[in-house]
């Protein structure tokens, strides 16, 4: 299909509704979509979708894009990508404000569609190319609040956007817990790139879809179509999650033949995940060693002082008129991810537009009460906060390895837990494999006598206990 138009929009939204069981949320925040322009170029599409408002949008965007694009793929042949817009004459469309609050918070299961291919519509290409190119235009490096805890995996993909493939810098490794900010950053590099550079292929996939297209392409014999797609027609790669290729080996050999291809062409591979290369469960040594090879940036959760700043931020954009201790309030109690963080204002932003109330401190504490007031800080929490502070595995600091980065960081995460947790010198000692309270005891003078004589040591611990301030707001 050369020419997509109303006919074409028209099969993608009844197969997509044919697949779901759930249509009312379809119905609601899907079916409105209009297609408003379809801009062709030489190497790719751009479909304008329009749609009646910004919750519309965002709705669209966080729980089913994926699979507007996999309709999308299954009767288009060429690669594409896809740009929301918010266009007011679909007004007409919107739901009132009753049913949007009961809708808000029932996203669409992600088991509702199956993985099996759509049955062939009349148009349906015979041999579809299903590279999708789909770069959030909000997530760029001016939307990105920078912080302690972000500033260096910030620079790094600052820096690779203005000149991609350059040495050392190549392959990037984004790493860090979820919700923190890594898919902003692989999008705002697309979005740099595509700009000061339109020329460029990039190819932005969630490794997840390069898994299903991967054995999608074995079990049909394709291959060549496969391998040509993200060798031949891509030149930047950004990919997400890259934790779950862990998963088949067949997979991580067409990888880590894709891998090499772009690293002899001196073109740019930019990855996240949740955990550093040498964590990823089942992951090969020979793509583990190439990951290591550039830049490992990780990305932590934001201090206090951050996570005010990024509120600030965000309430600005959605023009919000909200007071300080209504921010601080939100940013004491969202200690989770960033995604938490603002998921909490658009909570209540949406409940005082439901109401029609101002965003006031009992109207936050009323509906963020599920959240509380502090949290309960844990054993585990400091050993796992420590050994992601010292870049050591939690298991390790629990085992008898004495190598020096180890014994210091099972030494400090012992001090810490003596520190602000109500626990015996044997009690800490059974959390570490069981040592004995005199070991436990050395440990914590160890650390207590460096502190006054190490300043890196001294540091290191005034970064764990500014986390540890940030868990309980103490």
């Amino acid at each position: 299909m050369d020419n997509p138009g109303s006919e074409f929009w028209g099969i993608v939204k009844s197969n997509l509704m044919a697949k779901n069981s759930n249509n009312k949320l379809l119905e609601t925040w899907f079916y409105p979509t209009q297609l408003m322009n379809v801009d062709q170029k030489d190497f790719s599409t751009r479909f304008q979708l329009g749609v009646p408002s910004d919750l519309h949008r965002y709705w669209i965007h966080e729980n089913i894009l994926d699979r507007i694009c996999s309709e999308i793929s299954a009767i288009y042949s060429k690669p594409f990508d896809i740009e929301l817009i918010v266009d007011d004459s679909l007004q007409s469309y919107s739901t009132g404000p009753g049913e949007l609050h009961k809708v808000m918070s029932q996203p669409v299961s992600q088991n509702e569609t199956k993985l099996s291919p759509p049955k062939e519509p009349q148009l349906m290409s015979q041999n579809p190319i299903s590279r999708r190119d789909v770069l959030n235009k909000d997530y760029t490096f001016s939307t990105f609040v920078v912080g302690r805890n972000n500033e260096f995996a910030h620079a790094a993909c600052y820096s690779i956007a203005q000149n991609p493939g350059a040495e050392g810098y190549n392959p990037l490794f984004i790493c860090g817990p979820t919700g923190m900010g890594k898919t902003h950053l692989i999008n705002a590099v697309g979005n740099f790139i595509r700009e000061a550079n339109p020329s460029l292929r990039i190819c932005y996939v969630s490794a997840e879809r390069f898994l299903n297209e991967c054995i999608s392409s074995i079990r049909r014999q394709e291959m060549e179509k496969f391998r040509t797609r993200y060798r031949d027609r891509c030149e930047i790669l950004l990919m997400d999650d890259i934790q779950v290729l862990g998963r088949g080996e067949a997979v991580q050999e067409e990888f880590f033949h894709t891998l090499n291809d772009f690293f002899e062409k001196g073109q740019q591979v930019i990855v996240a995940s949740d955990r550093i290369p040498k964590d990823i469960k089942g992951l090969e040594d020979r793509i583990r060693t190439r990951l290591e090879w550039g830049l490992i940036a990780d990305i932590q959760m934001p201090d206090m002082e951050t996570r005010v700043a990024i509120l600030r931020y965000k309430a600005e954009r959605k023009n919000m008129q909200i007071s300080d201790d209504v921010v601080n309030y939100i940013a004491r109690i969202s200690k989770r991810s960033i995604r938490e963080l603002e998921g909490n204002l658009n909570k209540v932003k949406m409940f005082s537009e439901l109401q029609g109330l101002g965003v006031s401190l009992a109207l936050a504490k009323k509906v963020l009460a599920s959240h509380g007031e502090t949290s309960t800080l844990t054993v585990d929490e400091i050993q796992k906060m420590t050994a992601e502070h010292f870049k050591v595995r939690v298991v390790d600091l629990k085992s008898k390895n004495r190598s020096k980065p180890l014994v210091t960081a099972r030494q400090a995460a012992m001090y810490l837990i003596k520190k602000h947790l109500e626990k015996s010198l044997v009690e800490i000692g059974r959390y570490f494999g069981g040592r004995d309270h005199t070991t436990v005891l050395s440990a914590i003078r160890r650390i207590e006598k460096q502190l006054q004589e190490n300043s890196d040591l001294s540091k290191d611990i005034d970064d764990l206990e500014n986390r540890i301030h940030n868990i309980t707001g103490l």
